[in-house]
């Protein structure tokens, strides 16, 4: 049977560039139907890894690369979460490969919410990854908020790695939600409706666009808590 570790180092070695493992007790308070085990009845633990995002793209005056590296890199790590579920199927490791992004099931038309089978920010931050911050991003000591996440349920029953205690948000800061053009944000969660305004905005011509990318950007922790002290 292969260790935590050996799983994690397998995950590294295929790309990505942080991961961790969340024994599936930790999901407690998921809501009812999103939970590991409603996905996956033999999940035992979930891995969740992530690829970062180039950070200069934040501050392109085009609202081109932005929509660009975020339509790449999700589908950089939709293959990453394929080729990882092979692997370790091929190790006699059952597991279920979760989306990173699209497809999800539930909707709410009327305030047009939106909900994926596993909420990834909620699970990285179980598996260690980073905190959630006032913007609802997942915030990690080295890379900042600039990551794109995915995740495998596993049948193992492994060690989880430790939960980040570091601090991301100062008490006191409300960079994230005063900048939002929408008002989308309240430090705890975010108005999807009034969000996909900007952030899927599709223009004349059919594409769908990152308009906006604010709460990454003013974010003093963007780019990694260690390396802005530094």
């Amino acid at each position: 049977m292969m260790t935590a570790n050996e799983i994690k180092s397998t995950a590294l070695e295929l790309g990505a560039d942080i991961c961790g493992i969340a024994p599936v007790g930790r999901f407690s308070s998921a809501p009812k139907g999103f939970h590991p085990n409603d996905i996956y009845s033999d999940c035992r633990s979930v891995l969740v890894f992530a690829k970062k995002l180039p950070t200069e793209s934040l501050f392109a005056s085009s609202c081109i690369p932005y929509t660009y590296i975020n339509r790449v890199i999700t589908e950089e790590v939709d293959q990453l979460t394929l080729t990882l579920s092979r692997k370790l199927e091929h190790l006699a490791v059952k597991n279920v490969p979760v989306p990173s992004d699209d497809p999800s099931e539930y909707w709410e038309a009327d305030r047009s919410y939106a909900r994926g089978i596993l909420s990834l920010r909620h699970a990285g931050q179980l598996a260690g990854l980073g905190v959630l911050g006032k913007s609802t991003l997942l915030i990690n000591d080295r890379l900042g908020n600039m990551i794109q996440l995915g995740a495998l349920l596993l049948n193992l029953k492994l060690e989880g790695d430790p939960i980040a205690a570091y601090e991301t948000c100062k008490e006191d800061c409300q960079l994230c939600i005063r900048s939002c053009p929408q008002s989308a944000l309240d430090g705890t969660t975010v108005n999807q409706q009034a969000c996909r305004a900007l952030s899927n905005y599709r223009n004349e011509r059919g594409f769908v666009l990152k308009k906006c990318w604010e709460c990454r950007t003013v974010c003093p922790n963007h780019s990694g808590i260690m390396r802005i002290k530094e």
